[in-house]
């Protein structure tokens, strides 16, 4: 059987590697030009050096994969090799420029991946004092990394049916046209959004440097704020739209491209917007009666407070309104649940995901639903209207597998360095979820290896763990290629 297996399989091929990869380095050429720009607006020449050296690597690397031929197809390992590989080799290179601001190796590196891989969490404890350049381009980071992993989310649901008919509609076309297609209206969609949120700010904020970076950071459901206390300073009606343009971000984006064709039904009755916005409210509910009961704090404040948390928690945004050190234990016991199953399929949002859950949810149903009925009946397991295959079933449990495995380990960890046991599961659950809101762990004075496990719990959550565990695997490298 073994060796049935391994004569159906193949190696990545080096030639797809290289031209996809190729490309991507001359994508982030152009990506890198905002920050390099930037760092000339705000007179910090020193960071400036740094971007142009990084442009011109970007540059000699990308253009010999314009010769490169175009692959007529595109293999399931390949297609999450190049996924994985973006978010891993991407961080990596904005390290040298993040160190222009004063950081050391690790902790630049710490938060190029905290940014792209959109969580927020940062070791910087003084923000206001960073340099604008750093502070823009965190938020940039975020940007362009959320656009960049609802894009290639199609790679990673390649195989997994009816999220992928939820992004695109099947018409037969081959992985790659599906992508480009599905690449065009993200990226029509990723650009309104973020256009819109800019125009909101700017009538909420009276700065435009901090409106622009909240927008880049809370469409992304990134979470990086340029200020010390994150939106703790800000008036409510800022808070609130900082907030909700972060819910936007964790809604599928193929949903808005379907109101915008006037698809109304499919985008009022889709199974797993009503599910994000229901968990949302009741998350939003459960923290602002904890806040009033634990905290002691008024009903208004408690709401308040609680609303923000909610959406920022199951948003994955990480934005918070007030100190989550000083939480009481059910408040973060309930954000740790909300930042562990996060937003919809094909949205910036981190976490296992809600359509998920959902497929748990209705597998637990079923085994219910099968022990009052003959043996013999069939009962099919639905999700809305789709009938939900067996592969599908056991794609979604492994992968809620693999992220409480991740986290449980991680948790350990940091256990075994002295830290109580709610504060460091709620860190490697926000890092493990991409979310960013921290209880205080994570700090320029935190471990070193603790670092490196935060950054691995980053990757692994952003990439949904199959991707780079893909490219782990010896198979993905040895054996034979197709032509």
């Amino acid at each position: 059987m073994q060796d049935a297996l391994n004569s159906l399989s193949y190696a990545v091929r080096l030639s797809v590697l290289a031209k996809y990869l190729g490309l991507l380095a001359l994508m982030l050429a152009g990506l890198v030009l905002m920050p390099l720009l930037g760092s000339i607006l705000f007179g910090d020449y020193h960071i400036t050096e740094r971007y142009l050296i990084i442009f011109v690597i970007l540059l000699v690397a990308g253009l010999p994969s314009l010769w490169l031929d175009h692959p007529t197809d595109l293999h399931n390992n390949e297609s999450l090799s190049i996924t994985a590989l973006a978010f891993i080799i991407t961080p990596l290179l904005m390290t040298y420029p993040m160190m222009g601001s004063g950081l050391s190796f690790l902790d630049a590196w710490f938060e190029a991946v905290s940014a792209v891989t959109t969580t927020g969490l940062s070791t910087v404890a003084n923000l206001e004092q960073m340099p604008r350049t750093f502070l823009f381009a965190r938020a940039w980071m975020q940007w362009y990394g959320g656009l960049g992993i609802v894009i290639l989310s199609v790679a990673i649901l390649m195989n997994h049916h009816i999220a992928l008919r939820r992004l695109v509609s099947p018409n037969g076309e081959s992985i790659l046209t599906t992508t480009r297609v599905y690449a065009r209206r993200t990226l029509v969609v990723y650009l309104v959004l973020t256009l819109l949120g800019l125009g909101l700010l700017m009538l909420l904020l009276d700065n435009i440097f901090l409106a622009l970076t909240h927008t880049l950071a809370a469409i992304s459901t990134g979470g990086f704020s340029p200020l010390n206390d994150s939106l703790g300073d800000l008036t409510w009606p800022a808070q609130l739209g900082i907030s909700l343009l972060g819910l936007c971000g964790a809604i599928p984006f193929i949903l808005y491209y379907r109101l915008v064709r006037g698809s109304w039904h499919e985008v009022i009755t889709d199974i797993e917007l009503r599910a994000l916005l229901f968990i949302t409210l009741l998350m939003g509910l459960l923290l602002s009666t904890s806040l009033s009961f634990y905290m002691e704090m008024n009903w208004q404040e408690a709401a308040r407070h609680g609303v923000l948390l909610g959406i920022s928690a199951q948003s994955t945004t990480g934005f918070a309104s007030l100190n989550l050190g000083t939480l009481d234990n059910t408040s973060m016991g309930l954000l740790i649940v909300a930042m562990v199953i996060g937003g919809g399929v094909g949205s910036t949002a981190g976490g296992f995901k809600l359509l998920r859950l959902l497929i748990l949810l209705r597998l637990i149903q079923l085994i219910i639903r099968r022990s009052a009925i003959p043996t013999h009946a069939v009962v099919e397991p639905h999700l809305g209207d789709k009938i939900l295959q067996g592969d599908e079933i056991e794609r979604a449990l492994l992968l809620i597998l693999l992220y409480l495995i991740v986290i449980t380990i991680s948790w350990l960890i940091f256990l075994a360095y002295g830290y109580a046991p709610l504060p460091a599961l709620f860190e490697v659950t926000s890092a493990s979820g991409t979310v960013g809101l921290s209880s205080g762990v994570t700090s320029q004075a935190l471990d070193p290896v603790l670092k490196v496990v935060l950054c691995i719990d980053m990757l692994l959550g952003r990439l949904e763990i199959v991707a780079l565990l893909v490219v782990l695997y010896p198979g993905t490298w040895l054996g034979k290629r197709t032509g």
